[in-house]
């Protein structure tokens, strides 16, 4: 396993249905070590905290595994790390041997895996293609986000080794399933629930949003 790329950018203005909104997305490749902070990268930013960013979302990985796969779907060449919005690109880790809660370190940090990537309209501005965040949910590609359990620095090429793993927890496909596919009409749905929640790794925002869905279904 490994981290192939470290991409940051700092939100900037972009046109958007005749208004300017503010975007983080545009992340690029850099080269050299760089501190991974509790909340983010060193130069890296985030537009709306609400939904990027902050303890449980510090960071942003995407396999590269998926990159051909994209390129094939939408008849594009010349994708390049970053595009998917994501800080780090990895190879080796994927949504189905990823869990919630699985530990890595990465350089001398070490990041925990929190919850699958959900677009928003801002992944359409990056690929150029308002329908695409449509496209991405669907896929199931989501990628993942990272929790900082210990800051340190990272650089492209560094070993990615597991340090900790819950078989018995979610992996981050079966999490996405649950969240965005999945209903109370499905057998088991209120006990796969439930274990989400308990899980200590998964994100505040999902264990509120299970919660929520628990509740309606009362």
């Amino acid at each position: 396993m490994k981290l192939v790329a470290v991409s940051v950018a700092l939100p900037k203005a972009v046109e958007h249905e005749n208004r300017s909104v503010q975007t983080g997305i545009f992340k690029a490749p850099v080269p050299g070590r760089r501190w991974l902070r509790r909340t983010q990268l060193d130069g890296d930013g985030q537009a709306d905290l609400k939904v990027h960013g902050g303890a449980d979302k510090a960071a942003y990985a995407y396999p590269i595994e998926h990159y051909p796969v994209w390129e094939k779907e939408l008849g594009r060449t010349g994708l390049s790390p970053g595009q998917f919005g994501e800080n780090f690109t990895v190879e080796g880790l994927t949504e189905d041997n990823v869990h919630i809660g699985d530990r890595f370190r990465i350089g001398t940090a070490e990041v925990e895996a929190t919850q699958p990537r959900k677009p928003c309209f801002k992944l359409g501005i990056r690929m150029g293609d308002p329908a695409f965040i449509k496209r991405f949910l669907a896929s199931e590609r989501s990628g993942f986000y990272l929790r900082v359990v210990k800051e340190g620095q990272v650089a492209p090429g560094d070993v990615i080794e597991r340090s900790y793993s819950d078989p018995a927890a979610l992996s981050i496909r079966s999490a996405h399933r649950l969240m965005f596919s999945a209903g109370p009409k499905d057998s088991g749905w209120r006990d796969a629930v439930e274990r989400a929640i308990g899980m200590p790794g998964l994100s505040e925002e999902w264990k509120a949003t299970f919660q929520e869905r628990l509740l309606e279904r009362v």
